[in-house]
């Protein structure tokens, strides 16, 4: 262990909470508020060293840093290796900060099995933050998969009446898909000698073989993303999981296969990547546009804002395959934006339906004089959805189509079509729930909100509109990573300075010059 080991201890003490709330006794009532008090406690420490760490983060390095790395099985020269660098550091706080949020708002909305619902959430941080700090391949792959199981308790346990139905789905799809994954690494394995992944990313093989091993790590990815045509578990996995379990889905285990094609398939696989990029583009396209024309049609809140997801994760797809900083740094910053602002529009969903128990949009209407707080923080975050420019959601998918618009002039176009489809859909979901005209009696009768669902609502829309304001918080992180992402794929960067300082930008005004001088 070259430092302190923040990252494994952010990784496991979650799972040292889950077993310690195995040893509480008494009244059902009594172990249910000591697991909420010990699960929220556990997981705000989490977040407090998840602070500390991208505090204490280079900003200036694209190298990995926290590295820890020691033999795991020697016999089979397996290593336990954790790191973090531009890309996952903010993954990483996304994933501890999402964590007390869901704990939060399941106080009020989880009155079954609370103490297995706590432990559900702390074992699934486990798996959500060492498959972003792994640096092994099979390490990687085990808490890759990890997340699945506690994630289709969270739905086959405490979700709908089609929860069975939709946990089968949601472990079917990706299980699937994270097979062939595995053949993938065991072939990598079997032609480097190594599970390494930085030394991966510095080694490929040949390029015939990279489409095929390319194709088989993007079946996983593409359905964890989920990419269109395999994106049809998501709607249901949503509609059926509670509000925790929701928040958790699109705000952090969605990006995990954003994650993968960045950590995978570009450095990895950078010849299979510039060949398949076309289809990347194509796929892209069609979920940007045809999930969106269905979102349009929805009357399920908690479904349209699933298929707007979809649509979301089509601009992450885009921008990577790009090879340009637009597009790369729009990716990332998409995704952390879609985390923020997704995880809040599903809070959003729970505050309504846990007064109301429905979530037909044709039920609400004229909310905005019983529930102004309510009104504004849902304002703020359609906003954010629709990419209203002063929000987090606005930066990203500008610089996407900034990187598509150089990779091809009409891929930025049809993509272009989703920002006016997104605004189309969030408006009317808005205007219908907060405006819409009040007929019904018990929806002009509900509370606004409380204690606990403004301290889980109002720092979200904080930081999505400093995000807004403020994109150089993420950017002068993300910088040199994604420089040496693209030095590792082969592309030429762009001579546009997305994060100039003074010193760069003279450097560059001096090269130029220098250039054209004869």
């Amino acid at each position: 262990m070259t430092t302190f080991p923040v990252l494994s201890l952010m990784t496991f003490l979650p799972l040292l909470g889950a077993l310690g709330l195995l040893l509480i006794r008494g009244s059902e009532e009594t172990v249910a508020k000591m697991s909420q008090r010990i699960g929220i406690a556990v997981s705000l420490v989490v977040l407090a060293l998840a602070a500390w760490m991208t505090w204490h983060f280079d900003g200036n390095s694209a190298d990995f840093q926290f590295v820890e790395k020691f033999m795991w099985l020697p016999a089979f020269g397996l290593t336990y290796h954790m790191g973090v660098d531009g890309i996952s550091v903010f993954f990483v706080l996304l994933s501890a900060l999402l964590t007390p949020v869901c704990l939060l708002a399941s106080v009020q909305s989880v009155e079954k099995r609370v103490r297995e619902y706590i432990i559900a959430f702390l074992v699934l941080e486990t798996f959500m933050i060492g498959t972003f700090s792994a640096l092994d391949t099979v390490l990687f792959y085990v808490l890759f998969e990890g997340v699945l199981i506690p994630m289709y308790l969270i739905i086959g346990v405490w979700g709908g009446q089609r929860r069975i139905y939709s946990a089968f789905k949601f472990f079917l799809y990706t299980l699937l898909g994270s097979v062939l994954m595995l053949v993938a690494l065991m072939v990598l394995y079997s032609k480097l000698g190594t599970t390494d992944m930085p030394l991966l990313m510095d080694n490929h093989v040949d390029a015939d073989l990279q489409k095929w091993l390319w194709l088989a790590v993007f079946a996983s990815f593409a359905v964890k993303m989920p990419m269109w045509p395999v994106h049809t578990w998501l709607p249901d996995a949503h509609v059926e999981a509670p509000t925790g379990g929701s928040v958790i889905l699109a705000g952090v285990l969605l990006k995990m296969g954003g994650y993968g094609f960045l950590r995978f398939s570009l450095p990895m696989f950078p010849d299979a990547s510039m060949y398949f990029a076309p289809m990347v583009f194509a796929l892209s396209i069609i979920a940007i546009i045809y999930t969106s024309l269905v979102a349009l049609v929805q009357t399920d809140m908690k479904k349209m804002i699933a298929y707007s997801s979809v649509a979301h994760m089509g601009y992450v797809t885009l921008g990577i395959f790009t090879f340009n900083r637009q597009g790369i740094d729009g990716a990332i910053f998409q995704m952390i934006s879609h985390g923020l602002v997704s995880g809040a529009l599903f809070l959003i969903v729970g505050v309504v339906y846990d007064r109301l128990h429905t979530r037909d949009i044709n039920r609400y209407g004229g909310i905005v004089k019983n529930m102004p707080v309510f009104a504004t923080l849902f304002m703020v975050f359609m906003l954010g959805s629709v990419g209203l420019p002063g929000t987090s959601g606005f930066v990203g998918e500008f610089l996407v189509l900034a990187g598509a618009f150089q990779a091809s002039t009409w891929v930025a176009l049809l993509a272009g079509t989703g920002v006016v489809l997104g605004a189309t859909y969030m408006l009317w979901l808005y205007r219908k729930v907060v405006f819409g005209p009040a007929n019904n009696p018990d929806a002009s009768e509900m509370e606004d909100m409380t204690g606990i669902e403004k301290t889980n609502l109002v720092p979200l829309a904080i930081l999505v509109l400093a995000l807004g304001v403020m994109p150089a918080l993420v950017f002068k992180s993300t910088a040199p990573s994604v420089e040496k992402l693209i030095s590792q794929v082969g592309a030429i960067a762009d001579a546009i300075v997305i994060h100039p300082d003074p010193e760069s930008f003279d450097a560059l005004i001096e090269g130029i010059d220098a250039e054209v001088q004869p």
